[in-house]
């Protein structure tokens, strides 16, 4: 069995990408780390390209999961996994996907601490499986990576305390800002194979289940997009599984307008997209690229983990509605430069390009010790629970200072006016806000009620 105090997992090429500022930054600090492949994307011959375009190291071990349900593939990562891991480590993944669960699962119950890089993304959809995979995996963690403010706020509405919550933005930029000029040069030539170096193009993706494995679901965003080829290029890198069902539904027919390609790597993905007019996905991931490229996006699902992408007004939620899908691309092809302009000069939501030396930064420093202190003996102090107080007879503390005076409760969210905000240690207490506080029954009448009731 191995003992590094950190342990990163991966198994697929979009963790891969997200965890190289991490890698980098562990590599750059010479900090002892383990790299695992779970193998979830298990053509691994493929994935090496991704490895050796980031600079990541070969992985320490390969869990060679291959395919599977999605029982199937957690159970194997999880088995495989627990067999070469001591206790007493942290465990990094990052995002929503079988591999997460797993190494969550893992932390769980072998005694390690599970950290969670891209914590507290939510899209309100329990019917997608990467949803019940970011709470579980949330509800786990020892630590959470939250990438934004509104991640972040998420997590402290599921009862997770601050403590245990860092911001650090998305690694994605981190990418981005490190590649881009890279991946311009190396799209190029797939351009000038194509023949557009001078022309506009939108660009595709299509992959998720809900959306092509229903014929008609997939018939209707199809149709859309057919309508839309006959007026504009549309680059398709297709994904071999929208590939087999397209073929399965016979819908190849709808493709005939469209500049359908392999799978490309991610470098000469990124080039496309920032070279394009705008994008058509359904990818959370290139929601994020987009916006970050400040590139126009539409996005053919009906929610999305990403908000802030809508909030900045560059991304359009269309859900499988071909009507919608056809009007909406003539509005971003309408007003591109509207758009665009509109985003010019905002600072990105999703981060400053620091995540990661932010991520190593606390992994270093973390305490293992510290993360398991959650026993706490209620049999005199009573079962504990949350309250909501006013908090006009602490203004003027600091969040710190209460935490003080008020020994063994915590406030884990201030609502001001009836806005969230993050109970950061230095934060001042003003009288109108209210306060969420955690802790023992007895403690929390003892300092807060004065109802017998309680």
């Amino acid at each position: 069995m191995i003992k590094s105090k950190i342990i990163v997992v991966a198994g697929t090429r979009p963790e891969a990408i997200k965890l190289a500022p991490v890698i980098w930054e562990l590599d750059r600090r010479g900090l002892n780390y383990i790299f695992i492949w779970s193998g979830q994307h298990y053509d691994y011959e493929m994935s090496k390209i991704f490895f050796e375009e980031l600079g990541l190291p070969q992985p320490y071990y390969d869990l060679d999961v291959r395919s599977g349900s999605h029982a199937e593939q957690t159970a194997k990562i999880m088995v495989g996994l627990e067999k070469i891991v001591d206790n007493g480590n942290i465990i990094v993944a990052e995002g929503d996907t079988n591999t997460v669960l797993a190494s969550a699962l893992v932390c769980a119950k072998t005694g390690n601490v599970f950290a969670h890089v891209e914590a507290g993304l939510r899209s309100y959809d329990k019917s997608m499986p990467e949803e019940i995979n970011r709470i579980i995996a949330g509800s786990i963690a020892g630590i959470h990576f939250a990438p934004t403010i509104r991640s972040a706020l998420n997590l402290l509405y599921e009862g997770i305390f601050p403590n245990k919550i860092f911001i650090t933005g998305n690694t994605i930029v981190d990418v981005i800002l490190k590649c881009k000029n890279t991946a311009l040069s190396r799209s190029q030539k797939l351009l000038d194979d194509m023949r557009l170096s001078e022309k506009e193009y939108v660009l595709l993706t299509l992959h998720r289940a809900e959306n092509v494995d229903n014929p008609e679901r997939l018939g209707r965003i199809l149709r859309g997009l057919s309508n839309i080829s006959k007026k504009i290029s549309i680059i398709f890198p297709i994904h071999p599984r929208t590939r087999n069902r397209i073929k399965k539904y016979g819908f190849r027919k709808m493709l005939e307008n469209m500049i359908v390609i392999k799978p490309i790597g991610y470098f000469e993905f990124l080039g496309l997209l920032a070279k394009s007019l705008f994008v058509i996905t359904d990818s959370g991931g290139v929601q994020e690229e987009a916006l970050t490229l400040k590139i126009p996006c539409i996005t053919v699902r009906y929610n999305t983990e990403r908000p802030e992408t809508i909030d900045a007004g560059i991304n359009f939620l269309v859900g499988a509605d071909e009507r919608r899908i056809i009007e909406t691309a003539n509005y971003v092809f309408r007003n591109n430069s509207f758009i665009r302009e509109r985003v010019k000069n905002i600072l990105n939501p999703l981060g400053d390009g620091k995540a990661g030396f932010r991520i190593v930064k606390i992994l270093k420093n973390f305490s293992i010790e510290d993360s398991f202190q959650f026993n706490t003996d209620f049999r005199d102090l009573g079962q504990p629970s949350y309250i909501l107080i006013s908090a006009k007879n602490y203004d003027g503390l600091t969040i710190l200072d209460f935490h003080n005076k008020f020994k063994g409760t915590m406030i884990t969210l201030i609502y001001d006016e009836g806005i969230p905000k993050i109970p950061y240690p230095d934060t001042t207490i003003k009288e109108n806000y209210l306060l969420r506080i955690f802790g023992p029954r007895k403690l929390l009448k003892k300092y807060f009620i004065k109802s017998e009731q309680y």
